[in-house]
């Protein structure tokens, strides 16, 4: 991830950005897919927050600490005397932003059916904060088990509020990982949940995802229907190795990092490589998605755009048309220089304090629940194995303790597949809607003969896009995939 200036959190790419002191760093790999703020929003009056009294530990009955949960309600289109059903949006590895209370394909789909909606922030992010700081003991009570228990609790308690009879539906939404916790809730808690819409979940854990950056190079094929992009990206990245090696004040001028390579160590260079490999996994994780970061800070960034710049004719040598985009990530990031420093990376990933930033506390599920590591060793031919999977393990342990091993976090991501069923989960009243461009379909369910669980695979989109709201650009499959979502609602809403 990157870390940016006055700690101020941009979510735009598949990295949480962050600017300190006019430096671009990279912190905390094994993200998430994160879902950005809805595009089209244009000042509608916004709901208040709301707090719900939440227990701390739901696997000790008798213990009996609270804390205060954040949730939003748009109840705009309900009628409270004759309710439609309940939409729950589950919240993820990021603040909840009440801007997806009034924008979105969800709110489309409310207005349709009359749906309370409902968004509930997860524990450990935004302002949900259920203990005093974020040290590796107070994070025991960050998990997905202890987050399907939240929703369930507020569900319950909901229903009483509310005065909601046995007859009202609820339907989970949830993107990226929430994707994944939509389908377990339905999952865990099917007595409370009656349908659910999983977009882009993940639902396998894997600790060496070796397949995202395989993605990744196939959409670049896919999406400019040819090898001549692939072939200048592998090209630009053995000429940076061969640089690196021989004349280092070239890679160190063009790329703009923070200090020289003489003074770098082995692990600041994985960290360097792994950054301008993730340069292109973010654009291509995003392309074109109708988020408001991509409305207006990264408009002209597309596969297409990018691929046409380092393909371009011209004399210059490939290696600086891909310092030229990083140059245009720095600048519209507002950074001076790009710090790959290790040191720095895992120095703020130790930050226990709340409000510094929200990569430890993803980092430490992935390293209890579900590596998710990208590393290079699925495509080596273009991105070279210049950040294989010990680095991002050794991330966990400098940042957690040594105990945070390969074993641990194989054996924990083990135990997240067996609880939950993984791409053999058994599931009734559940669409896995996921995009051809989106490396995390790789990790998820994108076929099935199950008409009671259906997936829908949309070609040529990216990471969580049938959940932003509709747009003249979209293509016609997106257009198709939503109808389709649309009518698997209305069936099941309409089932008793």
């Amino acid at each position: 991830m990157r870390l940016c200036s006055l700690l101020m959190l941009i979510v735009i790419f598949q990295d949480i950005c962050l600017i300190f002191g006019g430096k671009q760093f990279r912190l905390g790999r094994g993200n998430g897919g994160n879902l950005g703020a809805p595009g089209g929003y244009d000042g509608e009056i916004l709901p208040p927050a709301q707090w719900f009294k939440q227990k701390l530990d739901h696997t000790t009955p008798t213990n009996l600490r609270l804390w205060k949960q954040r949730y939003f309600i748009n109840d705009t289109f309900f009628d409270y005397k004759n309710p439609g059903p309940i939409f729950l949006m589950i919240g993820g590895e990021g603040p909840a932003d009440p801007r997806w209370m009034v924008k979105g394909a969800w709110i489309e789909y409310a207005q349709k059916f009359k749906a309370l909606c409902i968004n509930l922030e997860h524990r450990y992010y935004g302002e949900s904060h259920p203990t005093e700081d974020l040290s590796t003991k107070n994070l025991q009570y960050l998990s997905s088990y202890q987050a399907l228990a939240d929703l369930a609790n507020f569900i319950t308690a909901m229903n009483t509020k509310l005065r909601l009879n046995r007859d009202v539906k609820w339907i989970a939404f949830g993107g990226s990982y929430p994707g994944s916790l939509a389908a377990w809730l339905r999952l865990k808690y099917p007595h409370l949940i009656h349908a659910a819409v999983s977009s882009s979940g993940p639902l396998l854990a894997k600790v060496n995802f070796m397949e995202y950056f395989e993605v990744v190079v196939n959409a670049l094929r896919e999406k400019t229907g040819g090898e001549e992009c692939v072939a200048q990206l592998k090209l630009a990245h053995k000429q940076i190795v061969t640089l690196i090696r021989t004349n280092p004040s070239i890679i160190e001028k063009e790329f703009k990092v923070c200090k020289p390579f003489s003074q770098a160590t082995s692990d600041d260079m994985k960290n360097f490589y792994n950054s301008i490999a993730d340069d292109f996994a973010d654009l291509v994780q995003y392309n074109e998605d109708n988020r408001i970061g991509a409305d207006k800070r990264y408009s002209n960034l597309t596969i297409n755009t990018v691929c046409n710049m380092i393909t371009s004719e011209g004399s210059d040598p490939a290696y600086k048309k891909l310092a030229e985009f990083n140059t245009i990530i720095l600048e519209k990031s507002n950074a001076s220089c790009l710090d790959y420093s290790y040191d720095n990376m895992v120095n703020e990933l130790r930050n226990v304090t709340w409000g510094s930033d929200e990569a430890r506390q993803w980092m430490y599920q992935t390293c209890t629940e579900f590596g998710f590591y990208q590393t290079s060793s699925g495509e080596v031919e273009v991105f070279g194995n210049l950040f294989p999977l010990n680095f991002f393990i050794k991330q966990c342990q400098d940042v957690f303790g040594h105990k945070f091993d390969e074993n641990f976090i194989t054996s924990a991501a083990d135990w997240t597949n067996t609880y939950y069923g993984a791409l053999d989960i058994s599931i009734s009243r559940v669409v896995f809607v996921h995009g051809s461009v989106d490396p995390w379909h790789a990790l998820g369910v994108t076929t099935s003969e199950n008409n009671d669980a259906p997936a829908i695979y949309i070609r040529g989109t990216a990471h969580c896009a049938n959940m932003y709201p509709s747009s003249d650009k979209d293509s016609s499959d997106l257009i198709e995939a939503r109808v389709e979502i649309e009518q698997y609602l209305r069936s099941w809403i309409s089932l008793p």
